[in-house]
């Protein structure tokens, strides 16, 4: 008997600012969490999001089970066209091109696992165009370089390409994507560039770094994606211009103040691949504090609506503030009671107790009273060969390991600690076998230090005094060297790193616990009282 014929696809793309006729954010199994965010946004709330549209979860699954759907090539070309005329310009002109940002979106969030394409659309002929509509040369080469690497490791699978032209040479720039192109086979065509990445990234749903971040968080089912294809805005392009990830509270410790990274003349890729030195969110109020101000309202807007710590992703083109992501943020457990007893207590607050006690379950509440308790160790503990940046709180012992492989191939009878010169999403099968990771750069809003804060690992990154590579580590200074199985111990809330076991773990702490726990973490006992009234 033949198989009932599939439902049309009419549903199978919306732009960002059609009507659902419910929350654009309760659609998370149609538009995937990203394209769910971007919808909210734009529909609900009128912030400056880059206009775009979304291919839909389901639309994945019927890829991945049948191929690339008849009608899809239609549908994609209609809200391209749409989109290049709400923006004055067309996908693949050569006089001003219209480029395109293609990225994932599955239902629950997964930073870093699945697959994004930038400045999509660019080949031999729109890149000139691009530089004489920018006026700027280096721009547009910059950009182009940018497209070429990320197509041919996303896309095409491309391994080796060789160190990366300074931004600011266009000679080499163009070297560069020259070198490239000859081991690769890029398409000049940008219907064919965006086909190519849209079905790259339906299939990063099969990657052993998305298996193994769907096993540690225990999501069901064959996973899916959607796809949101975007208008590209440019952090790259001149003096006022730059991007950046920011929580609308301190992810580590719930404290309400902001927290994330910042990085000039930049795109996204940059902040949160972890290989970029970022700075803090603090610089971005100093260089352009007509932009802070507009952002720091917009985060106020987005924690009031979904009454919860949002991780938000920016950019800041020639001055001009633009939003391209929110999702409800991962954090420490501590982060997670603090919080929460804070914004259920703050006058203007939709968060109700009620709802604070359901949202922090009593193994969260465990392990944020341990994690307190280790905290105060921290006098007793012995000097450290190396501080960082502490971006997942706690305190960890155990054997080094320097490649994720060695991470997985590791026993399950002991503890290890992966150190990693910088992480990349290939490193998730590692850390998901850790007991704590170390990076020698990336920030505080890296995947890495995501992952590592949504998973309850203890992290430390931005370790730049230690220099580490495939087969061991040493700081700068030649006094300490780490080898494979060394014994370390790392506090990922002061950043620091030792060589040895805890040194505070020997003697105990001699503290008073509930002492400690009122000074320290109050709103624990708070959020007790609350529970046992509920």
């Amino acid at each position: 008997m033949p198989s009932p014929a599939a439902p049309p696809l009419a549903g199978t793309v919306f732009a960002f600012h059609h009507d659902h006729g419910v929350p654009a954010r309760t659609l998370t199994e149609l538009l995937g969490g990203k394209g769910a965010g971007l919808a909210e946004m734009t529909t609900a709330l009128g912030l400056p999001v880059p206009p775009g549209f979304t291919i839909t979860v389901d639309t994945c699954r019927r890829y991945l089970a049948d191929g690339w759907p008849a009608d899809l090539d239609a549908l994609v070309e209609e809200h391209i066209a749409r989109l290049g005329e709400s923006l004055g310009r067309r996908f693949g002109d050569p006089a001003d091109p219209l480029l395109l940002a293609v990225r994932s979106g599955a239902p629950r969030s997964m930073p870093g696992m699945l697959d994004t394409v930038l400045n999509l659309g660019l080949n031999d002929q729109t890149v000139e165009g691009l530089a004489k509509a920018a006026g700027d040369e280096r721009f547009a080469w910059d950009c182009y370089r940018r497209f070429v690497r990320m197509y041919a490791t996303t896309v095409l699978n491309a391994e080796d390409l060789g160190e990366e032209a300074p931004a600011d040479d266009v000679a080499a720039l163009r070297a560069e994507i020259a070198r490239v192109h000859g081991v690769v086979d890029i398409p000049q065509d940008p219907r064919a560039q965006l086909r190519g990445a849209v079905e790259a990234v339906f299939r990063s749903c099969g990657s052993e770094r998305a298996a193994a971040y769907q096993r540690r968080e225990r999501i069901p089912g064959p996973l899916a994606t959607a796809v949101n294809v975007q208008a590209m805005v440019f952090g790259n392009r001149g003096g006022e211009s730059g991007t950046g990830v920011v929580f609308t509270r301190d992810p580590a410790t719930g404290q309400a103040r902001r927290y994330g990274d910042y990085l000039p003349r930049a795109q996204g890729e940059d902040v949160v691949s972890g290989v970029a030195r970022t700075q803090t969110i603090d610089t971005l109020g100093t260089d352009l504090p007509r932009v802070w101000a507009e952002l720091d309202g917009v985060l106020d807007r987005l924690e009031q609506h979904y009454a919860d710590i949002c991780d938000v992703e920016f950019t800041v083109e020639e001055g001009r503030l633009w939003v391209l992501q929110t999702r409800v943020g991962k954090r420490s457990a501590v982060a997670a009671v603090r919080a929460a007893v804070q914004m259920a207590e703050e006058a203007d607050s939709p968060l109700t107790r009620e709802q604070a006690v359901a949202r922090v379950d009593a193994e969260v509440r465990e392990t944020a009273r341990q994690a307190v308790l280790a905290a105060a160790c921290a006098q007793h503990r012995g000097e450290a060969i190396a501080t960082g940046l502490g971006a997942s709180p706690g305190r960890v012992s155990g054997k080094a390991v320097f490649s994720a492989d060695e991470a997985a191939d590791s026993g399950d009878d002991e503890d290890i600690v992966l150190i990693r010169p910088e992480t990349s999403p290939e490193d998730v099968p590692g850390m998901a076998v850790s007991v704590g990771v170390v990076t020698g750069t990336g920030g505080l809003v890296s995947h890495a230090a995501v992952v590592a804060r949504g998973w309850g690992l203890p992290a430390v990154v931005g370790v730049e005094t230690l220099l580490i590579d495939g087969s061991g580590a040493r700081t700068a200074d030649g006094r300490y060297t780490i080898a494979p199985g060394d014994l370390v111990s790392l506090d990922g809330t002061t950043g620091e790193v030792w060589l040895g076991g805890d040194p505070a773990a020997a003697g105990g702490t001699g503290l008073d616990d509930a002492a400690v726990l009122a000074e320290h973490l109050p709103e624990l006992a708070v959020l007790e009282s609350w529970t046992s009234r509920t």
